[in-house]
């Protein structure tokens, strides 16, 4: 039996989708779907772009008649970062940080105001 060459009209195309749930046991597309799931969360809350890529590497085996073909699969993910917080420092005289500005003078006599709302019972003990 051989093969016969066939027409344009012929040819079928296996779909793309079947040969992703094949590849590597089923794991490239398990991980693809693990990945895409990561990356739509991580785009979600931090409101930034990020990307999926899949690589596939399709190389003959030496010695056969080319109809035999190993393929390879490289899955790289670029997820967006939330920002890490930043704090404002000063430099002292000496070269240190410090929260407080030391050029900014210390009032005396300040106090702290109470932040919390108005209660019933903290205006009653106010009188």
């Amino acid at each position: 039996m051989t093969d016969k060459p066939t027409t344009e009209e012929e040819r079928t195309v296996r779909p793309f989708a079947a040969f992703l749930q094949e590849q590597s046991g089923g794991q490239l597309h398990d991980e693809l779907s693990t990945r895409l799931h990561e990356l739509i969360e991580a785009v979600r809350e931090t409101g930034k772009a990020g990307a999926l890529t899949l690589k596939i590497d399709v190389k003959p085996i030496a010695g056969t008649d080319g109809r035999t073909l190993t393929v390879t699969d490289t899955i790289a993910a670029k997820l967006p970062k939330t920002e890490r917080p930043k704090s404002i420092f000063f430099v002292t005289d000496d070269g240190n940080l410090s929260r407080s500005d030391p050029r900014q003078p210390v009032i005396t006599g300040l106090r702290e105001v109470d932040t919390a709302p108005a209660t019933p019972q903290k205006l009653r003990s106010a009188n």
